[in-house]
């Protein structure tokens, strides 16, 4: 068969590993033993519930075998195997969207890149570190044709028919000549095995050949001698007394190819109505695919230990997609379909208990604001999804946000908020939006400040814009911007605010006769102390909810038009109330408006009329 071109993302991959400068290249090994153990937890998942292979016999195991002489490492399993599709969709192209984010994020820079493998684990590709070439030959079980795909890793690959008399994969790599004393040796994969994959819940075994001494003619002969070299016991189901803290981190980098250690993991045994067992997971880095929409999930499904399903994002729900780990359970039915499993009342109870734990592991965390923070870092943005989503624990949730603010320096979380407020307050003030320093510095803040009101400063406006509203409230205190709420009270009496309306009664209306429909309104207000003008948003009007909820959903909606409240106390404004310059109040009525945007991050739509319009008032000065 003619040689095929892999997809340019795997041969950017590839490249990097034949050039990679990285030092842990042991890896290859744990990556391969757990594709093989996946392998076989399909098969034995499927000759359990698939008629057609409820017959065949076979006992679950992988092997190892190396070859000094012949500069060769050789792992086989029995598993479900792979047919030409398979071998082309897994090996060929690149089908996980967190992989191609993977090569997204590659810089070209070999130091940097080789950082970024350490980070991510790449599953089969990571052979070609160590490889001069590399031969899968491969039957799938229920199929009479087996395959070989053959390649060097240099950007082609080739597949053929061959023979196999059983199901199940064979990798056969030839070592790189300063790889060989390295990995063909004994000692060196025995070690490697208890490291990494002592846990996997197969035998692995290791064939080799040992010299040995015959007693009588003292004459040396090689004896071929098979070993199991790994504990073979799932690790979920020990005793979490027996389980040390590097056998947790190994197991995670097996079921999760990273190659960091967790920040932290939730092992639970739970006994009564459901009897089940959950080991999760929390990686120190949020996966590459977390935002994408194809993202995979990380919660493989067992029952009574025997592999289901690990593509079912049902299992938890997605604001928690970066969770890794194991769910099994003693009560489900091992010929439980995906069908039945979304609807399933064991698996919803499952999913629920599992939940609150995690929340509670997470509050837990907080307690340890430096380790809390990188948590929050990695994951907030995910956390602020669960609070708009997850009703039922919308509370919990909310306990573990964290939000910039206008009091303290870093970060800092509604009930340290509520602490910090004045008695006679009763809402969470925030204000949204792109950049951190615009909002810092923004005119609405200044009556806050003054009246010595602490604000929070939400600055993922993506996000923030679209679920903020819908928190509603904690522990009663209402959720309220600053951008369409009434300004902090003021000592001024109603006798004064509407003696100061009718002063500036004929300037507002011509300021909103100049900008039309640029505006919704144009009134004075006690919000500003050094700013001229402020633009905010009707609170009351029905588009700014409609606004949110098509965001929510990911359309596009016109904004609706601001009010521009002017500072009756500013020079500017007192000024322009006793101008008689027409020309002159209508550049000024859009500067304010235009100055008032610019302050709050807002794009005006006119730059080069501001710009006229401004040449045109200083020329006025002089």
């Amino acid at each position: 068969m003619a040689k095929q071109q892999f997809q340019t993302e795997v041969g950017q991959l590839l490249y990097l590993m034949t050039h990679s400068l990285y030092s842990n290249k042991e890896i290859f090994i744990r990556e391969l033993v757990s594709n093989s153990s996946d392998a076989i937890d399909k098969l034995k998942y499927l000759t359990l519930t698939d008629e057609s292979l409820k017959s065949l016999e076979w006992t679950p195991q992988i092997s190892i075998s190396f070859d000094k002489d012949d500069k060769s490492l050789t792992i086989v399993d029995n598993g479900i195997g792979m047919d030409e599709t398979d071998l082309i969709n897994n090996i060929g192209t690149i089908a996980k969207s967190g992989t191609k984010s993977f090569v997204e994020k590659l810089t070209g820079d070999a130091k940097k890149d080789s950082n970024l493998i350490g980070q991510f684990g790449v599953g089969f590709y990571s052979v070609f570190m160590v490889a001069d070439y590399v031969d899968v030959i491969t039957k799938k079980a229920g199929s009479e044709q087996a395959y070989k795909w053959s390649s060097d890793g240099r950007g082609e690959f080739e597949i053929k028919p061959v023979t196999k008399e059983s199901q199940g994969t064979v990798i056969y790599i030839k070592l790189k000549d300063d790889e060989v004393e390295d990995f063909a040796s004994k000692h060196r994969i025995e070690t490697i095995i208890k490291k990494y994959s002592n846990h996997i819940a197969y035998p692995i075994f290791l064939n080799y050949k040992e010299e040995v001494e015959n007693e009588e003619t003292k004459e040396k002969t090689l004896e071929s001698k098979k070993e199991q070299i790994n504990a073979a016991t799932a690790l979920w189901t020990l005793p979490k007394s027996k389980v040390k803290p590097e056998e947790y981190n190994e197991f995670y980098k097996s079921i999760s190819h990273d190659s960091s250690d967790p920040l932290l993991h939730v092992h639970t045994k739970a006994e009564g109505v459901n009897n089940y067992t959950t080991l999760f997971y929390v990686p120190q880095k949020a996966p590459f695919d977390m935002y994408r929409v194809d993202y995979q999930s990380g919660v493989k499904l067992y029952v009574k230990r025997v592999f289901i399903t690990d593509d079912d994002k049902e299992l938890l729900p997605t604001y928690l997609r970066f969770v890794r780990g194991i769910i099994d359970s003693e009560d489900l039915p091992l010929n439980v379909s995906r069908e039945i499993l979304q609807e399933n009342r064991i698996l919803a109870n499952i999913k629920q208990s599992s939940v609150k734990k995690l929340l509670g592991e997470f509050k837990k965390l907080s307690e340890d604001k430096e380790k809390y923070e990188k948590f929050y870092k990695e994951f907030g943005r995910a956390l602020k999804e669960g609070a708009y989503q997850d009703f039922t624990n919308k509370e919990a949730i909310l306990e573990l946000l964290r939000y910039k603010s206008t009091k303290v320096e870093g970060m800092t979380s509604f009930a340290e908020y509520k602490d910090r407020a004045s008695t006679e307050q009763k809402a969470i003030y925030y204000i949204v939006g792109e950049n951190e320093k615009i909002l810092r510095s923004s005119p609405l803040l200044e009556s806050y400040k003054k009246a010595d009101i602490e604000v929070l400063i939400l600055d993922d406006k993506e996000i923030d814009d679209i679920i903020t509203p819908a928190f509603g409230a904690y522990q009663e205190w209402q959720f309220k911007d600053i951008t369409s709420c009434e300004a902090p009270s003021t000592e001024q009496s109603e006798e004064e605010k509407k003696e100061i309306e009718e002063k500036y009664k004929s300037i507002v209306e011509k300021i909103k006769s100049n900008l039309g429909d640029a505006v919704k309104d144009v009134k004075v207000t006690n919000r500003l102390s050094d700013s001229p003008s402020c633009v905010v948003k009707d609170g009351n009007d029905p588009m700014a909810s409609m606004a949110h909820m098509f965001r929510a959903m990911g359309q596009e909606m016109p904004e609706s038009a601001p009010i521009l409240e002017i500072n009756p106390e500013h020079d500017i404004i007192k000024k322009l109330n006793g101008c008689a310059d027409d020309s002159l109040i209508a550049d000024i009525s859009w500067l304010l408006l235009d100055n008032a945007k610019i302050s709050e991050g807002i794009e005006i739509k006119d730059p080069i009329g501001f710009a006229k319009r401004l040449n045109s008032v200083m020329a006025k000065v002089f």
